[in-house]
């Protein structure tokens, strides 16, 4: 039996997602489309995304809330067909505690899933780049795909609340991301925590929204101080992160990244006893990934904003030479 070559998936993956979006469209009137579809050179529209709320920085695109039920089942199908089932079962939970925050809020910015915006930079494509993008408060998904390459880079996920019931059943969206942090972090053995847990308090992502082009200085502890099994946990809480986007552009992603797993750093700042409130950062050649509670509206461990980035290829920009 021939195998299947890895490129030979993802593009059969993007050739998916461009047919999903293609029937979302055919689902839009003219002003409809014209609002969706972006140039793929239009460089306001791929930074115009935030953890704030959409009353706070205004998104562009197509409100959820503005669509025929129709339509927004269709836009849906276009996320899932981007992302990994996983991944979109943490996007779908992330969106649904938006609307558990509406239901507990009085007045104030918007929230709920009516307040999430779809977009596309560039028109959908097989074979073309083309981008998009689905986000709102505490979210937003950058994804890129070109023929056989799928970019997720810069994309924000975040959590409030980061725990909370439905139908009986507690949801906690970045549950995995927190524990296997966790279980890294207390893996250390003091001389590797020592280097690991950094004196700096952060209370925010340092390369959040608005951030593109900006560096942080590495600090930590570096993956070729650590042993098999540390390694292992580091590369598993990387795919959290990695492996939202289709499986197909994930592995190459993955891969990519554990040939650079020397070079990684991890670094911690805060208590690092399971159930505290902590900060920490995975920055190697081609990633980035800042996970911080924020003190805002109570419990940090219930509000928290991450983000996932790559300095070599932010907006897919890599394969697109754009």
């Amino acid at each position: 039996m021939v195998p299947v070559r890895a490129d030979a998936l993802s593009a059969a993956a993007t050739e998916k997602a461009a047919k999903a979006a293609d029937a979302f469209l055919a689902m839009l009137d003219e002003g409809q489309r014209k609002a969706a579809v972006f140039a793929f050179d239009d460089e306001a529209q791929r930074a115009r995304w935030s953890n704030l709320p959409v009353s706070m920085v205004k998104r562009a695109g197509l409100r959820m809330g503005d669509l025929k039920p129709e339509q927004r089942d269709a836009a849906l199908r276009v996320v899932a067909a981007v992302l990994s089932k996983s991944g979109y079962e943490k996007i779908a939970a992330i969106v649904e505690a938006d609307e558990v925050l509406k239901e507990g809020s009085k007045g104030g910015p918007a929230f709920g899933r009516d307040e999430f915006f779809v977009s596309f930079v560039g028109k959908p494509s097989a074979t073309e780049p083309w981008m998009l993008q689905y986000g709102g408060h505490h979210l937003a998904v950058n994804a890129t795909l070109h023929g056989d390459q799928g970019v997720l880079t810069p994309t924000l996920i975040a959590a409030q609340p980061a725990s909370y019931v439905r139908n009986g059943k507690t949801i906690r969206p970045m549950a995995t991301e927190i524990d296997i942090a966790f279980a890294l972090v207390n893996s250390l053995t003091p001389e590797q925590k020592s280097k690991a847990v950094i004196g700096a308090k952060f209370t925010d992502l340092v390369l959040g929204p608005g951030r593109d082009g900006k560096s942080i200085v590495p600090e930590g502890v570096k993956g070729s101080a650590l042993d098999p099994r540390q390694r292992k946990l580091l590369v598993e809480l990387v795919a959290q992160w990695a492996g939202i986007v289709n499986e197909a552009s994930a592995a190459p992603r993955l891969k990519e990244i554990e040939s650079h797993l020397d070079d990684t750093w991890f670094a911690w700042s805060g208590p690092t006893q399971p159930g505290s409130a902590a900060y920490f950062r995975v920055q190697g050649p081609t990633v980035v990934i800042e996970f911080a509670p924020q003190s805002l509206g109570g419990d940090p461990n219930n509000h928290i904003h991450s983000i996932y980035r790559d300095p070599t290829n932010e907006y897919g920009r890599k394969p697109t030479g754009r």
